[in-house]
């Protein structure tokens, strides 16, 4: 698989297309012209312990963003029932840090509670670091969906972005929301300096791991950050990316998230080829683009979304 990957990375132009074009019949095959949206909510900002040399929540360099504790109940609810009526599918908590402590947990359990009694179908999800797997049956148990964590780069790679956190319990944590039931999100992001190697090594963990839906975020550099200056990546190869993942992983869903604006620009159309899903609205510290912008670009491609703006 490894070497397939990295075929599609480094072929002529001309056999580039033509793989674009057979991801896209690939996701037609599992996905048809649907394209999903998720929204996120930055529930928990800032001062992260955690050195993530892409990050601007780490409280080890000097940026200048806003910090705050978890959001209260009522604030948590409100964005996203705002999400839902917006026709947004998916809405997703998401806390700073390594992980979150009991309350906070339980606070989390508390607003999935509420929202479900409101609206059953929808779909929640939360982005809360590495939890035990006793949390994570409680989250399940509460009526939430989805657990999203991400490995960020390769095994191999891992170690030159970021020393606190384990790779290996970023893994264990995934294995367990699967244990518990959770359908899982699992992703990275591109453009921190890795090898065509790390890319393909990436690819192929989600698919030991068998994940529902891998996050692809691309490197925007963040003033302050280690990788202020980093420049990896144009848009063919952030379009590349795309089109081995669902290659190689044809029946996951591929969701374009973080970035997607600044490294895709006027390749942004053609990224849902190979993806059958985005993150729309604002990220966690950059913004996004708008929603109606979102939505003309599903329509002119002749694909369909629930979208109402």
């Amino acid at each position: 698989m490894k070497e397939s990957v990295k075929e599609i990375l480094n072929c002529s132009l001309e056999e580039f297309y033509s793989f674009l074009n057979t991801s896209l019949q690939e996701k037609f095959k599992y996905f048809g012209k649907q394209i999903e949206t998720c929204a996120i909510l930055n529930a928990k900002s800032g001062k992260c312990p955690s050195d993530c040399k892409f990050c601007a929540q780490s409280a080890r360099f000097d940026l200048k963003i806003k910090t705050y504790p978890l959001l209260e109940e009522q604030k948590l609810i409100d964005a996203a029932l705002n999400a839902f009526e917006k026709g947004i599918d998916r809405f997703s908590f998401v806390t700073s840090g390594i992980s979150v402590d009991r309350k906070e947990l339980k606070r989390i359990a508390e607003v999935v509670e509420k929202i479900k009694s409101k609206n059953p179908e929808v779909k929640i999800c939360a982005s809360l670091g590495q939890l035990r797997k006793v949390d994570l049956k409680f989250l399940k148990d509460s009526g939430l969906d989805r657990y999203h964590h991400n490995l960020e780069t390769s095994k191999e790679f891992y170690p030159a972005i970021t020393t606190v956190q384990k790779w290996e319990d970023r893994v264990k944590t995934i294995e367990q929301a699967k244990e518990v039931g959770l359908s899982t999100c699992c992703g990275g992001i591109f453009g921190l300096g890795e090898s065509d190697d790390d890319v393909a090594s990436i690819i192929e963990t989600w698919k030991e791991l068998h994940v529902d839906s891998i996050p692809v975020n691309f490197l925007h550099p963040v003033k302050g950050t280690p990788l202020e200056n980093a420049n990896f990546l144009t848009p063919l190869k952030c379009l590349r990316i795309l089109t081995a993942i669902r290659m190689a992983i044809p029946e996951a869903e591929i969701r374009i998230c973080g970035g997607r604006e600044y490294n895709l620009r006027k390749l942004q159309p053609l990224g849902l080829f190979p993806a059958n899903a985005l993150m729309v609205g604002n990220y966690l510290t950059t913004k996004g683009r708008s929603l109606k912008d979102d939505a003309e670009m599903i329509k002119d491609l002749g694909f369909e979304s629930n979208l109402r703006v």
